[in-house]
Parts: structure tokens; C-alpha cells; sequence
């Protein structure tokens, strides 16, 4: 299965040889073998057709570090025609001298309801992608193969010419101790036309399991070749690392460490003309260092105030807070403004943000917790439409055993519900990963007055299954927090376009990346 990876026990290239063939005989055929029945959206194998960038971050089926991103090309017509991908997985006892591999062959299918999957051969063995597609230039992903589990995107690729510009970051992950503690960054930093970070015009934000720095940044990048990945090396006193960056358009790139120092995944977005909106934001962040937390909610700066209200899970107990704070004066590198003085803001006492085109980057900057996120600038009276079909990607950790989950899911709304069908990976860490299709039901209710908020209840193959709370950013795009006792997680779903276009513009700059918490009893770092 994994080249790679023979160091591993023999359990894991088993599970995965058998989940990549009970797949993509199963769930190719979305009506038969027992498969959910789907609804009938309008996509096809046709509306996946071009290079797409994909990225993914997770754990591996032992519960290490896996990070996964690159480029394919599909046809059209089910068929995988090249491609680049890299795989970091920090479980591999001899990792290649290069990490971006030829994608050599491989296939896909696509749903009418625009779920589907692509299974993608390289030296790093096969690697399999289930998606589900908003429009024909966007989707949401998580790694279906056996190998782990992790969530990310997949994005149409337009031509990159030039690296010049303002650009922010999020990056997290991983660090490189022997108990890969959680770690996360943000930052911005400008290239020049040569793509060099000159002097006094890079700057980074560190939250190293609670240890939190602010330095700043040089470095360098350069574009790639073909389906290939660009380099860039990004720099501090503390921390000088190297990743491959695939650029989606000139606005947005996915980065993926490859030195194996620390194990970082992100975006990259341009800064120009990005600031602070004035009006209300939705924003979800997500982390932990010995427990998961998430949280989601709404906030408004204004000048030096901050104020709003938020929804936190922290695995025993569920709460609503309203909150405040003060913000700092925006930095003269990247617009840089960090938030002090937070009262009743769970799981932070202060926060660092970056203004972006892909919204406000943040980053907890204090040594309670490692939490990373974004928030979006909402449009007035944004809320879930009936009718309305949506994919959706929800990422989480267990509260009670040392696995995570991943799940894809479509549903259309009705005016108080909805039905779909989710796809299921439970990667236990333990040498195992689950993986299934189940039907999808639910129910959900709005508040009112209308906030853009609101609450729903799942079932999965008519059982009891996840609860949480969305926030709308456009009648489009909508963040989620897992509410039940269960897990701990967050995630976004987005309203469905087959024709082509796409039904919000933010989709495209949405980021996924989110701590990975260390599953208790894990395996430790082979040194």
C-alpha cells in the first residue's frame, strides 16, 4: 500500500488495501449496495475538470502528524491525468529525500449530489480524497483511505505569474517534541519582485503548546513548475522553517512544512487592501494542549473596544458568554492588532489577529491554551435558506477515547430540516480507522430575534448522532461548533452550485487549519 511506510505494522496497509477497495466499489455506485440514497443535486464526473489544489490535516491511522497537500488533474471523465502531492506524516521512520511526489495515475467519481472521491497513486502508495463539491471550482475534503483521517479543501487552479505583494498567514499543527505537543502560528510578511521578505517587513506569532513569542520574519519563495509546488522558507530567531506552497490564484496558497522540524499546514492569504471590518464578524476557533476546546460565536471591533458573545465546548460543559476586550493599535507590518485584556472569553485571555482576504487570521497569544481561527465579516441578515442544498466538512476529537473524526456530508434544507447522506471517518489511533456512508437527517431551529445563528440536531442511519450551532457569514457560507458531549469540533458547510459559479466569493478563501491535539496514550516520536 505504502512504500513508505513499511515500518509500520502490517495491520495498517491491510485496512487500508481494504477500505480503498470496499470504497470505491461501494460508494461509486451511490444508489446500490446499500449505499444511501442521494439527492439529486445536478453534479456529474464532468464538474470535476482541471488542476485542482487539495490539502488535508490530521492525524495517521497511529496517531501521528499528517499533513497532506498538492495538485491533481482531472478530465473530466473519471480519470486522474498527473499531478503533484506531498505527504507528511510524521509516523514515516524514513520520509523521502523530496517530498513532493508525481501523482502517476488515478481515478475519481462524482455524485449528482457532488460528493465523490479521488484515489491518487504516487510513490507514497495511494492516498484517497472524499469530497464534497460546492461549485465547480471549490469543495470541501477529508483523507477516506485507511492511511488516517484529516480535513482540508479542493480548489480549481488558475495561474500564478507573480509572487509580489502584502500577504498573512495561518499555519498549525504539530510540533517536533517527542509528544508532538499543539502548536500554531500566524503572521504577514511582503515579497518583492525578486520574492524575497526584505528587511522589517515579515512578522510572526507563535503559540508553542502555551509558550507564545512574537519575532520577526525573513524569508524567501519562489513559484514552481507544472502541477509542481512552489518553496519558501519562512524564518525567525526561534523557528526557521521550510514548506512547499500551492498556490490556488494569486489571492490564496495552501503550505504544508516539509523539514520535518515542526509539522505545520495552512493558508496564505493577500493582505491588500484587507482591514477590520466595522460591522459584526462570525468566527470559529479551535485547539486545546491536554483537552480539545472549540468555540464559536460573534464579534465587532470598534476602535479600541471589542465585544460580543460566543459558544464554547469544552467536552464536559457547553456555554453561552457575552464578552469584551480592548485592541491594540494596528502594527506597522501586516495590520497586526492584538487584543488584551478579555473578560469571559473562553479559552484565551488575549488574541493576535491578521487582517486577510481570507478574513481576520487569529491566533491565541497567551499560556492557557494553543486555539486558532478565523473570523468572517457577516452580511446583514445572512441566515439558512429552505430548499437549499448544501456540502458540508466537520472536523473533531473525541471527548472520552484518543481518536478523531472527519466527516463530508450534503444535505438540502427543508424550513425546519434536512436530508442528506455523511460520510464517516473514525480514525481510532490505534492501527485502525472506520469508514463508512450513513444516511443523514436532522432538524434545526433559528433564533429569533434573527442573529444569523442557529441550533440543529442529526441523525446518522436514524440514530442519535451530532449537535451544533452555525453562524451565518453569507446566506452562502456558515461556520459550525459540535455542541453534543460527545466531541469536540468545528467545521463549515456551504450552499451548492453545480453550474459552475460559485454562490459566495469567501468560499474560496475559507481555512480549515486547526491544532491537532495529541490523542492521550498515543504513540511518542521514533528518534
Amino acid at each position: 500500500m505504502n512504500s513508505l511506510a513499511s515500518t509500520k505494522c502490517a495491520r495498517r496497509v491491510l485496512t487500508a488495501l481494504a477500505a480503498i477497495t470496499g470504497i470505491f466499489l461501494a460508494v461509486g455506485c451511490s444508489n446500490s449496495n446499500n449505499q444511501p440514497p442521494v439527492n439529486p443535486v445536478g453534479f456529474s464526473n464532468s464538474s470535476l475538470s482541471g488542476t485542482y489544489v487539495f490539502s488535508s490535516q490530521g492525524l495517521d491511522n497511529d496517531a501521528f502528524p499528517l499533513n497532506v497537500a498538492g495538485t491533481l488533474m482531472a478530465d473530466g471523465n473519471k480519470g486522474i491525468r498527473g499531478g503533484t502531492i506531498d505527504v507528511i506524516d510524521a509516523g514515516l521512520t524514513t520520509p523521502p529525500t523530496t517530498a513532493a511526489q508525481t501523482i502517476t495515475s488515478g481515478s475519481y467519481f462524482v455524485n449528482t449530489d457532488g460528493r465523490g472521491q479521488a484515489a491518487l497513486k504516487s510513490a507514497y502508495g495511494t492516498y484517497v480524497l472524499d469530497f464534497v463539491l460546492t461549485s465547480t471550482s471549490h469543495g470541501l475534503v477529508t483523507e477516506f483511505d485507511g492511511n488516517g483521517g484529516g480535513s482540508g479543501t479542493i480548489d480549481l487552479q488558475t495561474a500564478v505569474t507573480s509572487l509580489a505583494g502584502p500577504y498573512a498567514f495561518s499555519l498549525a499543527g504539530s510540533d517536533g517534541s517527542t509528544n508532538f505537543a499543539p502548536f500554531a502560528m500566524a503572521g504577514a510578511f511582503t515579497l518583492n519582485s525578486s520574492g524575497a521578505i526584505p528587511a522589517n517587513e515579515g512578522v510572526e506569532d507563535f503559540n508553542d503548546n502555551g509558550g507564545v513569542g512574537n519575532e520577526s520574519l525573513t524569508g524567501a519563495a519562489a513559484l514552481g513548475s507544472g502541477t509542481g509546488p512552489g518553496a519558501i522558507t519562512l524564518t525567525t530567531t526561534t523557528f526557521p522553517l521550510t514548506f512547499d506552497f500551492y498556490p490556488i490564484d494569486s489571492t490564496h496558497w495552501k503550505l504544508v512544512e516539509t523539514d520535518y522540524n515542526e509539522f505545520l499546514a495552512g493558508d496564505v492569504f493577500t493582505q491588500t487592501g484587507a482591514s477590520i471590518p466595522t460591522g459584526i464578524m462570525a468566527f470559529t476557533i479551535e485547539g486545546g494542549i491536554s483537552a480539545p476546546i472549540a468555540a464559536g460565536g460573534f464579534m465587532t471591533i470598534s476602535g479600541t473596544s471589542v465585544s460580543g458573545s460566543e459558544d464554547v465546548n469544552n467536552g464536559s460543559l457547553l456555554t453561552q458568554v457575552g464578552f469584551s476586550g480592548t485592541a491594540g493599535a494596528p502594527g506597522t507590518v501586516g495590520g497586526r492588532v492584538l487584543v488584551t485584556d478579555l473578560t469571559d472569553f473562553s479559552p484565551a485571555i488575549q488574541m493576535v489577529i491578521y487582517p486577510s482576504s481570507g478574513g481576520l487570521l487569529m491566533l491565541e497569544a497567551d499560556s492557557l491554551s494553543v486555539t486558532s481561527g478565523a473570523a468572517y465579516a457577516q452580511t446583514p441578515g445572512a441566515a439558512l435558506a429552505a430548499s437549499q442544498p448544501y456540502g458540508l466538512n466537520l472536523s473533531a476529537f473525541n471527548t472520552s477515547g484518543p481518536f478523531e473524526e472527519n466527516d463530508i456530508a450534503q444535505f438540502t434544507t427543508t424550513s425546519s430540516g434536512f436530508t442528506g447522506v455523511i460520510d464517516i471517518n473514525d480514525n481510532f489511533g490505534s492501527g485502525t480507522t472506520s469508514l463508512s456512508s450513513q444516511t443523514l437527517g436532522g432538524t434545526y431551529t433559528l433564533d429569533s430575534p434573527a442573529t444569523g445563528r442557529g441550533e440543529a440536531s442529526t441523525t446518522a442511519n436514524s440514530s442519535a448522532y451530532v449537535s451544533f450551532i452555525f453562524y451565518a457569514v453569507t446566506n452562502s457560507q456558515f461556520l459550525l461548533l459540535e455542541t453534543d458531549s460527545i466531541q469536540v469540533g468545528a467545521g463549515t458547510f456551504e450552499a451548492q452550485s453545480p453550474s459552475g459559479a460559485m454562490p459566495a466569493a469567501s468560499q474560496a478563501h475559507i481555512s480549515l487549519a486547526r491544532p491537532i491535539v495529541r490523542p492521550h496514550g498515543a504513540a511518542q516520536r521514533k528518534k
